[in-house]
């Protein structure tokens, strides 16, 4: 399924709600599995290039429209937030993290 031939994009739940608020009628479904599945993976990018090209104070609501796609996601695969965490953990004990803004160039 590739993004130009979905119609629409998957908004938060209470979109419709406030969309009926504002006075208009929108026209929605539920996506099945599959599909909910392809338009997160979608929406994940969509999200990451909003907070590529947004400026610093617009990038902490654009980080937080990633972690709720990111979490819808990782629910879908399985995972609550607290055995992410425990994996992020988990990586970041053995590799460590990106504070240190470590950048490698190759090897000698």
């Amino acid at each position: 399924m590739s993004s130009d031939v979905l119609e629409g994009k998957l908004v938060r739940d209470r979109i419709p709600e406030i969309i009926r608020e504002n006075g208009a009628v929108p026209v929605t479904y539920i996506a099945d599995p599959e599909e909910y599945r392809r338009r997160l993976e979608l929406k994940l990018v969509e999200e990451v290039d909003e907070f590529l090209g947004a400026d610093d104070e617009a990038k902490q609501a654009e980080a937080a429209d990633i972690l709720e796609v990111l979490l819808a996601l990782v629910a879908e695969i399985g995972l609550d937030p607290d055995q992410l965490e425990k994996i992020r953990c988990a990586k970041a004990d053995e590799r460590g993290g990106f504070a240190n803004r470590v950048v490698w160039t190759g090897n000698r």
